[in-house]
């Protein structure tokens, strides 16, 4: 791709797909991120992570399960919009339970002794749910009651819970005020700072391969940071707008006027009084 080569790049570098070699340990993701493992390893059974969208959860998600070692089994349910029996053969398919096209009660049962085994291997099971503000209320009932076996001393399978922040709204119900009460850990993932904005995007760009003198002025940086308000997504797109109009230009370096341009071109981003008044 000219684009990479232009910039001697080995690939995209701001990309927004979730891509756990790029992950950067910002304040806020460092500290969830120390928050799952340390719920995890106490036995905890249902742990929340929530953010506004862009600022990293799925990545967060990857992350975390990247981490684990091999006494751990892990499951993760991308697809939130599930109904109990569908939430259950998912599950059932991560766990690798066998015959998951059995008939509801056995479905149960066989998840059941499948958390069982593992627990005599020495194992532990960790389940990701992620998108969990659009889950049905009933599918939300349903993890709770898999979690309720457990030994004397933890539970057999750990659930963590990550979503927006209407999820918190979703949660108040009365009718899963008992999963509410077992959340013992929880985490508001925040945007980042103003210097990790410019960190990020430095770090980013090694990690694609890029060694040379800076891509982006210290103003174009700020108006960055500024109009994406510290959202990893919206820094990742306002970014690569940015360069590939400096590219178009055959320049070398993303100035103020970019960023402006792309910030036009993307409904998300803010375009502050700041930027009006300049």
């Amino acid at each position: 791709m000219n684009y990479l080569k232009h910039f001697r790049l080995r690939e995209l570098p701001f990309g927004i797909t979730p891509d756990t070699s790029y992950f950067f340990a910002c304040r806020s993701i460092q500290e969830a991120l120390n928050t799952l493992l340390i719920a995890v390893s106490n036995g905890e059974g249902f742990i929340k992570i929530t953010g506004e969208v862009g600022t990293g959860k799925t990545l967060l998600c990857r992350k975390f399960l990247s981490t684990l070692g091999p006494s751990w089994v892990s499951a993760y349910i991308p697809n939130p919009n599930l109904e109990p029996r569908s939430l259950l053969l998912a599950l059932a398919d991560d766990l690798g339970v066998a015959g998951a096209k059995s008939e509801p009660h056995r479905l149960e049962k066989d998840l059941m002794q499948r958390l069982l085994d593992v627990a005599r291997q020495g194992k532990r099971v960790v389940v990701c749910m992620d998108d969990t503000q659009a889950m049905p209320l009933g599918t939300l009932e349903s993890v709770r009651l898999l979690t309720n076996l457990e030994t004397e001393k933890r539970k057999l399978m750990q659930v963590v819970l990550f979503g927006q922040p209407e999820l918190d709204r979703k949660l108040a119900s009365e009718s899963v005020r008992q999963l509410r009460q077992r959340i013992t850990f929880q985490y508001r993932l925040k945007a980042l700072a103003r210097n990790e904005v410019f960190d990020y995007v430095a770090h980013r760009l090694t990690i694609a391969g890029y060694s040379g003198p800076a891509l982006f002025t210290n103003s174009a940086l700020r108006s960055i940071q500024l109009a994406s308000r510290g959202i990893p997504r919206l820094v990742n797109i306002l970014a690569h707008k940015a360069l590939l109009l400096v590219y178009a230009e055959n320049g070398r370096q993303a100035e103020r006027r970019h960023v402006r341009t792309a910030i036009e071109d993307t409904p998300a981003a803010s375009l502050h009084w700041w930027w009006r008044a300049a």
